[in-house]
């Protein structure tokens, strides 16, 4: 049996074996770890000539160039690569580029000023792949290297190494590593060659696990699936974060609030929002910064700028929210299966942001666009699970309806003409039409159920041995059937946040639950304190909450109903 061999509750071993788990493969997923999952980084195209020349570039000393993406994959990647040469002596300059004026990948004249500052290498993270005309400007001035994830359409760049484990020709299967994911491997290959030419004779090897904590943060806030070497990543560097020994992080947590212990959640909520604020917003570099920052007063002004940001980027996404959600439900009615919007007076910088919440309240295929001064529109878009839109948006590009497109299965960018923004949605519709079929909203998939009595600490803290949670390993959804609410009211800054006690219809023991953004939700009224209401149904999530040395049971409300008398 599963639980027996696992060593956790029965309930915890019904969701293992959902997992598709058996004994054995269940003990090293509650246990992930890099020395069992960790492939051979040579197992990924143009790995060995991008870590020779890396290792060449370190005995010899030279400038290295790291052009970054703005959001919190590329910032992650560029910190990792740039700490990594910097520790080893060479110098590196670094360009991440302005969203609004430079837009996504590299450009010319970003390289030329690398180029300028001494560079004899640039390396592209998180970006390149797409971009073979400007790489190529390269040829006779500096050798290149891409390290990416994003999908590949036909020949790589014409440069030294394109490491992307989503290339037609790579056979690694590690096609669900984020940029940071492949710049660790990278490093780890890197660290191979230089010990090969006998660097570290008289020299202190670094400690690779210590980037842990920011390939973690990539990952998760990159969406990608939290499975195989992802979960050892995300695991072993949430440990490696909850040192607090990455000083700009550090700040950022105490900025946030971030309680212990850390989790996929910590990032995805607390961290990735702040650090994307800056390219979507603001200064696209001030990600990179915190992330190499050593100084703390420095990283607490970074963390404080930041977070600033933040609470602007949240003003400025609930103006175009509202808007783009009546949109979005004629749309819907009218049968689309893909939601396209823009809007004059969007702000490129969040109209991902929008589309995600979007996607979330339809269940559809989401673009979300901002109407320039230029006649162009500039853009992002979501999918929902099953849905490649990286994929059809290449094609469009492809097709010439759009100037720029690409990305992966969850996530995309593009640009085009706003003539031709009527043409991109018949094209998508046309191309991803089964997404019409779709529930209107996401199908509840409930893991299990369980009495109020039973919502225990105990209970929690082992489906917590489950996580870390994310892209491919949801956490479990329970049924919590015919509670009662003993007592509620609301809380948080805005009062949106709804807290609950709840008891078993007989009495007994009791669950304290929450319900977050109660405006938006129809339940909400359900769960106000009321002695003759009839009992509810619950859906949610148990979680085991730690505070102040104590750890208590809290349910994390997703859905109620009223239960049938």
């Amino acid at each position: 049996m599963i639980a027996q061999q696992a060593g956790v509750s029965d309930l915890v071993g019904q969701m293992l074996a959902a997992r598709g788990l058996d004994g054995r493969a269940a003990a090293a997923f509650l246990d992930p770890t890099l020395r069992a999952l960790m492939p051979d980084p040579s197992a990924l195209q143009d790995m060995d000539a991008a870590a020779d020349r890396l290792a060449h570039a370190v005995r010899h000393g030279e400038t290295i160039g790291i052009f970054g993406d703005y959001d919190v994959d590329g910032a992650c990647a560029a910190a990792l690569i740039t700490q990594l040469l910097r520790d080893f002596g060479c110098p590196v300059v670094t360009h991440i580029p302005d969203r609004m004026t430079e837009g996504y990948g590299p450009n010319g004249p970003a390289l030329d000023s690398l180029l300028a500052r001494g560079a004899t290498l640039v390396v592209c993270v998180d970006c390149g792949t797409a971009a073979s005309d400007v790489l190529a400007t390269l040829a006779g001035r500096a050798d290149g290297i891409v390290l990416d994830h994003h999908k590949v359409e036909g020949a790589v760049p014409p440069i030294l190494a394109t490491v992307n484990p989503n290339r037609l020709d790579c056979t690694s299967r590690q096609s669900g590593l984020c940029a940071a994911g492949v710049t660790f491997l990278t490093a780890v290959a890197t660290v191979r060659a230089l010990r090969r030419a006998g660097w570290f004779a008289t020299r202190p090897e670094p400690d690779l696990m210590g980037f842990l904590d920011i390939v973690a943060l990539a990952t998760v806030c990159d969406v990608m699936p939290l499975t195989g070497l992802n979960r050892a990543l995300v695991t072993q560097g949430l440990k490696i974060m909850s040192r607090r020994r990455r000083v700009g992080l550090d700040a950022l947590l105490e900025i946030a609030g971030a309680r212990e212990p850390l989790s996929a959640f910590t990032c995805g909520f607390a961290l990735g929002p702040r650090i994307n604020a800056g390219g979507r917003i603001a200064e696209s570099s001030l990600g990179l910064e915190l992330l190499l920052c050593t100084d703390p007063a420095e990283a607490r002004r970074l963390a404080e700028r930041l977070d600033a940001i933040n609470r602007r980027r949240q003003t400025v996404e609930s103006a175009i929210l509202d808007h783009a959600i009546d949109e979005a439900a004629i749309q819907r009615a009218a049968g689309r299966a893909v939601l396209l919007l823009s809007g004059r007076d969007w702000h490129p910088g969040v109209v991902g942001i929008v589309a995600g919440r979007i996607k979330e309240r339809f269940n559809r295929p989401v673009l979300v666009g901002a109407e320039l001064e230029d006649g162009t529109v500039k853009g992002s878009g979501r999918s929902v699970a099953g849905i490649d839109l990286g994929t059809a948006i290449i094609a469009a590009r492809q097709a010439g309806i759009l100037t720029t497109g690409g990305g992966h299965a969850m996530a995309a960018g593009f640009s085009l003409p706003n003539d031709n923004i009527e043409a991109l949605h018949n094209y998508l519709d046309h191309r991803l039409a089964h997404a019409a079929k779709l529930p209107d909203a996401v199908e509840m998939q409930i893991e299990g159920m369980v009495h109020v009595a039973a919502a225990t600490t105990e209970l929690a803290t082992d489906i917590g041995r489950l996580a870390p949670f994310g892209a491919g390993n949801d956490e479990p959804l329970l049924a919590v059937p015919r509670a009662r609410v003993v007592r509620s009211d609301r809380i948080g800054r805005e009062g949106d946040t709804l807290r609950v006690l709840v008891e078993g219809e007989g009495g007994g023991p009791r669950l304290k639950a929450l319900l977050f953004r109660t405006g938006e939700h129809p339940a909400a009224s359900a769960l106000l304190e009321d002695r003759n209401a009839p009992p509810l149904h619950l859906a949610g999530w148990l979680r085991a909450e730690h505070w102040n040395d104590r750890v208590t049971a809290g349910f994390f409300i997703r859905d109620v109903a009223v239960a049938e008398s």
